[in-house]
């Protein structure tokens, strides 16, 4: 299945969030991560979750890489220069993956390499309800770092924090400048202490989601949770699923907080990702803390009307779409408008295409047409 250039799901991005910053001393990347790459495999459209001892027919099916790829694909299609350090598989999978992000996504994969005798991660993702359930299969990782020992100049990194476990690659990246903005994953050990968070010294922001934030602050509410998290490090953003979410600048007492757009869930497989791709995308930019975090739930929310990761990460005419359509509404409260009113000198001018925006779906081992 091919598109024509420019189209479908490895467009090249539209517009450049950082052009009126950039200068010729500027680092190479504006954004470099480092993680494991999946091939996903994505069902959609069951009724329900599959039945033990019966087989499930699923409408829709589509494959593309995940894992960090969704992260990295998410900040690539916002305009932003993305380096990913990463092992891949030196089978059919990997080496899909790897074309798809390099050739598609026009990532840089130079700090990144293929294993011999390796074989690539893989997730089958279900979709119903709204919800997802997800079988993964991997085996342990080479034993050599994906991340090389001295990481490359970048405005920012991001990286998953891990309860217990030092990533050296942060600290040397921090102390070159860069600005680290980190997630992290549910406590297993149950401990949620944030002083086996070691690397959060290192980061200027950090995004964990509203139950994450108030068992690591041992608070019941999460809008109090970013503001105890603001004594550990500069910027919090707790994010509040159908609430939207909320942020606290300790270093300027800013607060924020904006609510969640009401769409029709596909599959929110990724959309955390894109949500932290889009926060990060407005924080290089130098944008208020409220359209940062306006913008990261917009990229959120039109993420999950798609299926798959990095296939349903937004580009920037989905999002000039988006903001076609809903000024076009009769009944659209203008406080709402207000609030998205940035985007305005954002958007690449033009016919915005039709939203939501229906991508083609990959599927591994069809021919190229000519």
């Amino acid at each position: 299945m091919t598109t024509p250039h420019g189209e479908g799901p490895y467009a090249q991005a539209q517009v450049d969030p950082l052009a009126g910053l950039r200068s010729p001393d500027d680092p190479p990347w504006d954004v470099y991560l480092t993680g494991t790459v999946f091939l996903d495999i994505i069902f959609t459209g069951l009724d329900s979750a599959p039945v033990r001892g019966t087989e499930s027919w699923a409408r829709g099916m589509g494959s593309s890489p995940g894992g960090v790829a969704n992260m990295a694909t998410a900040l690539a299609r916002l305009g932003l220069r993305t380096s990913l350090a990463a092992a891949f598989g030196d089978d059919h999978y990997g080496e899909y993956c790897w074309d798809a992000l390099e050739q598609g996504e026009h990532i840089d994969l130079s700090a990144s390499r293929t294993v011999p005798g390796w074989h690539s991660s893989v997730t089958v993702s279900m979709a119903y309800e709204g919800e997802r359930t997800m079988v993964s299969h991997g085996h342990e990782p080479p034993p050599e770092e994906p991340a090389p020992e001295c990481p490359p100049r970048a405005r920012a990194a991001i990286a998953a924090l891990a309860p217990g476990t030092r990533a050296p690659w942060i600290v040397q990246a921090a102390s070159k400048g860069t600005r680290i903005f980190a997630d992290v994953g549910w406590d297993d050990t149950g401990r949620w202490d944030l002083a086996g968070l070691p690397d959060l010294a290192h980061c200027e922001a950090f995004l964990p989601n509203a139950e994450e934030a108030m068992r690591y602050t041992g608070t019941t509410c999460p809008r109090a949770a970013a503001r105890a998290l603001t004594d550990h490090v500069p910027v919090a953003v707790v994010t509040l699923g159908a609430e939207g979410a909320y942020a606290v600048d300790g270093r300027t007492g800013e607060t924020a907080e904006v609510p969640a757009i009401a769409v029709e869930a596909l599959d929110p497989t990724g959309a955390g990702d894109v949500f932290v791709a889009g926060f990060v995308t407005g924080t290089l930019a130098g944008w208020p803390l409220a359209d940062r975090l306006a913008f990261a739930g917009l990229t959120a929310a039109l993420s999950v009307q798609e299926f798959g990761g990095s296939l349903s990460a937004p580009d920037w005419s989905e999002i000039a779409a988006w903001w076609r359509r809903v000024q076009s509404y009769e009944d659209q409260d203008p406080a709402a408008l207000r609030r998205y009113a940035f985007l305005e000198q954002l958007l690449p001018a033009g016919t915005a295409r039709p939203w939501p925006r229906r991508r083609a779906v990959p599927t591994i081992g069809f021919r190229r047409s000519a």
